[in-house]
Parts: structure tokens; sequence; C-alpha cells
């Protein structure tokens, strides 16, 4: 019995020691956020889709810093104008410690952040207002760890385009969903050589 009890805390320890491993200066982050999609059921219905791949790479512990793509496209009902959003541009994201400024992780494997983006981006309406210039977003997440390299995520962000075109600022809030795999250096080294 004493062996199992020792077995289970060591588990334990080597997890959420495993857990800081991937967030750690040096490893890389590639993942992707389904930003929101829904799609009519009723005859006549629209539907909306947006993808946001991303990579950043962590210059020190709990700091990520790297690009985003973000492509979106709906429609409210089947009769009415497409509406595509785009952008590229710089991310950066800062994970909370356990314990930093009272903060505690909801569950044991994962952990909260906050992420914030800066491109060039925009909108446009099939026939209709348009706004291309700066693409902004800021929000906070969680990141649950379903293996010891594989993030299950939850993002709401402030999102929102400003600049030139017919509309001069468009901004809404998002509810993210996605994914993020956490790479050691070494990792992504032997990836690319694989790949050769």
């Amino acid at each position: 019995m004493k062996k199992l009890i020792l077995s289970g805390i060591l588990a334990v320890a080597g997890l959420t020691t495993t857990m800081n491993a991937q967030i750690q200066e040096g490893n890389w982050m590639v993942g992707s956020s389904l930003v929101s999609s829904n799609f009519g059921l009723n005859t006549g219905g629209g539907y909306s889709i947006a993808l946001q791949p991303k990579g950043a790479y962590f210059i020190k512990d709990n700091v990520a810093v790297g690009g985003y793509v973000n492509l979106g496209i709906s429609k409210v009902t089947n009769g009415s104008p497409t509406d595509f959003t785009y952008g590229v541009g710089a991310l950066g994201r800062y994970f909370l410690s356990p314990g930093e400024k009272g903060v505690d992780n909801l569950l044991n494997h994962g952990r909260w952040f906050f992420e914030g983006n800066l491109g060039v981006g925009g909108r446009s309406v099939e026939g209709g207002n348009s706004t291309t210039g700066l693409d902004f977003g800021v929000g906070p997440g969680y990141s649950y760890f379903i293996t010891p390299n594989i993030g299950l995520e939850g993002l709401v962000k402030y999102q929102g385009q400003s600049g030139f075109g017919s509309e001069g600022l468009n901004s809404n809030i998002t509810f993210n969903v996605g994914f993020s795999i956490y790479l050691p250096t070494s990792k992504g080294k032997q990836i690319i050589n694989d790949a050769k």
C-alpha cells in the first residue's frame, strides 16, 4: 500500500513538473483557435467560421512572442452578403504562475494566460462596409493540458480593426476554442530533421 501511495505522489509530481516545463524559455508553441462557428439549421440559415493559426517562442519562462494569421467568413442568412475578415501580425502571451497574486489553477493540469495581438487586417462585406488597417485584440484565456505537450484552450478576446474604408472601426468580443502544441526546441529540431 505504501508503494502505491508513493508511486501516485511521484506521478503527480512528475506531471506537475512536466506541465511547468512546456512553458519554459526556449520552447515553442504552435496551435490554432477556432474563433467562432455556427451553422444555421433552418432553411436559408447562415454560417460563421474563423481560424487563427498561431506560433510563438518562449523568450523567458511564462512569456511567449510570435505571430498569427486570422481568416474568417460568415453569412447571417442564405441571402445575405458574405462577410470576410483577415489579419496577420504579432502576438504575445503571458502565463500566470500558480500562486501569483492569489491566482490558483482552476484544474491541476492547466494555466491561465493573457494574450494580445497587433497587426494588419480588415473586414470586407460583399457590396457593403469595409475596413482595412490596424488589427488588434486582447483577452484572458485558460489552457488545460490534456497531455504534457498538448493544451486545449479557451479564450475570450476583444478583437477589432481600425483604419481606412467606409467603416473606420469595427470590433467585437470573440469566444475562442482551440488547441496548442508545446514543444521543446530539441523536439522541434527532431521533427524538422525527420521531415527532411
